[in-house]
């Protein structure tokens, strides 16, 4: 299939309430507003292309873009066009799928990370963040947590909204597997107050992070 036989089977597949839902979310105007289970089967159909999936991406259209995430090869894509493609992302459904299925599967990721926790890029730092909590949760050789936490606790509350998801999923996951960490990932939490009144459906567990700790420990025992 090509990029233009792949642009039109996503048209036909969109639907107005996606789209309004996407745009509520800050999408934008370039998508289609295809459904996401509807994207992993167009993607299932296709199979890995990465040469189609980097044509996808330069769309900029949010499904194109979701469909060429499942689509790409990580190891082929440079570090420097990584990087880029980080940092070109505008809709956080987009950042997600490519920090779960894309970055984190790269061979540089390490090095990444190390220079999107230092940047000013808020989609580039979201990925960094999330590279981290990865680091938190499988492997902290070599992470300096306590001074991670003081980082969190500084810069949490006036983070852009992008960062400020996933530096809370990494003061989360520091308080679940840190014992040691847990008293002060936990006061910092309730001192912050960050998504304190986040609306939650029935069954799932609060994103604040001393509801989210308690209840992650509580399961562990």
């Amino acid at each position: 299939m090509n990029l233009e036989e792949t642009l039109t089977e996503l048209e036909a597949l969109g639907n107005d309430k996606m789209r309004a839902q996407n745009s509520k979310n800050g999408a934008g105007e370039k998508q289609f507003g295809v459904r996401l289970g509807d994207i992993r089967k167009l993607a299932k159909t296709i199979k890995a292309d990465h040469e189609l999936a980097l044509a996808l991406w330069e769309t900029e259209n949010v499904d194109a873009r979701l469909l060429a995430i499942l689509l790409m090869k990580p190891k082929t894509l440079p570090a420097d066009e990584m990087d880029r493609m980080v940092r070109s992302v505008t809709f956080v459904q987009v950042a997600d799928w490519l920090n779960s299925y894309v970055v984190k599967k790269h061979p540089d990721k390490e090095t990444l990370r190390q220079g999107w926790m230092a940047t000013g890029d808020p989609m580039a730092a979201r990925a960094g963040w999330s590279l981290t909590t990865e680091r938190v949760v499988k492997s902290r050789d070599g992470l300096e947590l306590p001074a991670l936490l003081a980082r969190i606790e500084s810069e949490l509350g006036t983070a852009a909204p992008e960062v400020q998801w996933t530096m809370n999923c990494c003061l989360a996951e520091i308080g679940i597997h840190v014992p040691k960490l847990r008293k002060r990932a936990l006061a910092i939490g309730e001192s912050l107050g960050i998504y304190r009144d986040y609306p939650v459906s029935k069954g799932c567990t609060s994103p604040f992070a001393p509801i989210w700790i308690n209840e992650m420990v509580s399961r562990q025992s």
